[in-house]
């Protein structure tokens, strides 16, 4: 008979309660099936195995993508009283992880998949009890998948040598392709798919066109305290943001693979220790990144894929407070994108295209924002979520058709070769040199568009090239592409959406702060716990996350016993913090 798990779970983690699909699916864990579990980020992936492996007899082996994850996942396992160690290149405790493994002394051994795969660790494994695989970050194992690692497809032989302990896959991100391809090369039964619900309701998503990227990403960081990841799409771009955004007061870093890895170290060390630091970096970042409190998600360009994007703006708001997700794009970033595919591989291409289609479609849409990316992983909302900027703002649709042929028309009368600012100044009327020596002036679409009409033209030209109805050579100009003709010929329209005019903030928006009701004794507790993060060596997060201290601040529990009920405080986290943070509650009462 299996035992009950929640007792466990209230004494080490300090819940009285699963959340979601955290039950059924350490049920089955428990019932040593085999299992794959797709649930969003934030959600409780991780104690789907921290709880049994404390329960089982042996080790449970986590295969996890990135050394930075696994040393923060230890940090929080060990916060618990959970026996946990990593088997990584940078560990320099080697030869006491490998004895306390054969010693059965270990309830996790976190380990990345390359070294997982080797012959050498399979003898390992042999020399000890086991009693589950976990394997993170699942979708890496498919093509199919935004972050495919093929060692990752090493995995299953693993496992099947061991074909008594049970295995857990576990993935934040995969449409129902990747699902089916995970458990297909992972050896899991389809009946032991769980699917959670991919909505996370606690995150605002925004989209804007850019129009200047530093300033609209600098007022965001203005707008909401707390720490922010800003993703850029090339090195140097986090590198000339990090130091453009400095300017804004708060403390910035940049984060790339050409950074030495002492500096890239100790940025990152820096951002998940730090309560309010803005880190600039490419899509490597984040996903080795275990910290709860990023408060925003930025990305000054456009991501890979839907995928990547619901990835990528998963890292905020991991513990469930109010978060910002906001994208900037531009009309280039779909034009570079659709070269790319071009350089792919022929049999890929239309698999690519089909991303980039639903990327545009989430741009475009005037409608709910959560609507189409939940569309995407095949779940439909009851209703409009009204915590995306559209549900806010209610942006206005605009047949833009005509402004369209004019656009198309006057690239035609050009040649296809300038760029969408000089047709834009041919359309106008404004003369330049070129125009002059090109004779353009006496062309039927010269100064053809004045009046309210010329707010449409860049908005005109982004939504042309991002309908592929416009394409950029290699010299910069603007070419006819397929979508083209159809609008020229009265066969399709144009709308666009104009995003109302941003006020200091929307009503009905709820404000990003981690102290909504500016309590003092809330930034007391948080003064305290950063003391006691510092003496530790570990990010104030792993102490208690925000949620807890506002609860200690509403209810201001006066023992251990009241301290001991609320939420998040496990019997290791009462006896190492408790009587710290009711220090702080007495000073603070009367």
């Amino acid at each position: 008979m299996v035992a009950d798990p929640l007792p466990v779970l209230q004494r080490v983690f300090g819940f009285n309660g699963f959340r979601g699909v955290q039950a059924d699916v350490v049920a089955r864990v428990l019932d040593r099936k085999r299992t794959l579990a797709v649930m969003p980020t934030g959600a409780g992936k991780s104690l789907c195995y921290q709880l049994p492996s404390v329960m089982m007899e042996g080790t449970c082996v986590v295969v996890s993508p990135l050394i930075a994850l696994m040393h923060d996942q230890l940090r929080a396992a060990e916060a618990v009283g959970i026996r946990a160690a990593t088997l990584t290149s940078v560990d320099q405790n080697r030869g006491e992880t490998l004895a306390r493994f054969r010693a059965g002394e270990l309830d996790l051994l976190y380990i990345a998949p390359e070294r997982a795969s080797t012959g050498h660790f399979r003898e390992l494994l042999s020399e000890s009890k086991l009693s589950l695989f976990a394997i993170d970050e699942a979708h890496c194992v498919s093509e199919w998948g935004h972050d495919f690692r093929p060692d990752y497809r090493l995995l299953e032989p693993l496992m099947d040598a061991f074909p008594d302990v049970p295995r857990l896959a576990l993935t934040a991100t995969a449409d129902a392709h990747t699902r089916a391809d995970i458990v297909k090369q992972l050896g899991i039964p389809t009946e032991g798919m769980i699917v959670s619900g991919f909505d996370r309701p606690n995150i605002r998503y925004s989209i804007s066109p850019k129009a200047n990227t530093s300033k609209q990403i600098a007022d965001l960081i203005a707008a909401t305290p707390g720490p922010g990841i800003v993703y850029a799409q090339t090195r140097a771009a986090t590198e000339k943001l990090a130091e453009t955004l400095a300017k804004t007061g708060r403390p910035t870093r940049a984060y790339h693979a050409g950074l030495e890895a002492h500096i890239r170290a100790k940025n990152q060390a820096d951002f998940v220790a730090s309560e309010d630091m803005v880190i600039c970096a490419t899509v490597a970042f984040g996903m080795g990144i275990d910290k709860p409190d990023v408060r925003f998600v930025a990305h000054a360009g456009l991501p890979k894929s839907i995928e990547a994007y619901y990835q990528e703006t998963g890292r905020a708001g991991r513990d469930g407070d109010p978060s910002v997700a906001h994208l900037f794009w531009g009309a280039e970033d779909f034009a570079r994108a659709r070269q790319r595919i071009g350089e792919v591989e022929p049999e890929r291409q239309p698999g690519e295209r089909q991303r980039l289609a639903a990327l545009g479609a989430l741009v475009e849409t005037g409608g709910c924002r959560r609507r189409i990316l939940l569309q995407h992983f095949g779940e439909t909302l009851a209703e409009d979520c009204g915590n995306c900027d559209n549900c806010l703002g209610s942006p206005d649709a605009v047949d833009a058709t005509e402004t369209a042929r004019k656009f198309l028309s006057a690239v035609f009368r050009t040649g296809q070769l300038f760029g969408a600012t000089y047709i834009e100044q041919v359309l106008l009327g404004q003369s330049t040199d070129r125009s002059v020596d090109r004779g353009h002036e006496g062309l039927s679409v010269w100064g053809i568009v004045d009046g309210e009409e010329t707010a449409l033209i860049k908005p005109v030209a982004r939504a042309l090239l991002l309908r592929d109805a416009l394409r950029t050579n290699a010299h910069g100009g603007l070419e006819f592409g397929p979508a083209a003709k159809p609008l020229l010929k009265g066969e399709a329209r144009l709308s666009i959406v104009i995003p109302p005019k941003r006020e200091r903030r929307r009503r009905g928006e709820t404000p990003v702060t981690a102290n909504p009701a500016d309590n003092p004794l809330f930034e007391a507790l948080r003064a305290r716990r950063r003391e006691l993060a510092q003496a530790a060596g570990v990010p104030p997060y792993v102490i208690f996350h925000d949620s807890v201290l506002r609860d200690m601040a509403a209810q201001r529990p006066d023992s251990r016993a009241k301290l001991s009920i609320l939420s998040g405080i496990g019997a290791r986290k009462l006896d190492a913090y408790g009587d710290a943070f009711l220090d702080v509650i007495r000073d603070h009462e009367g």
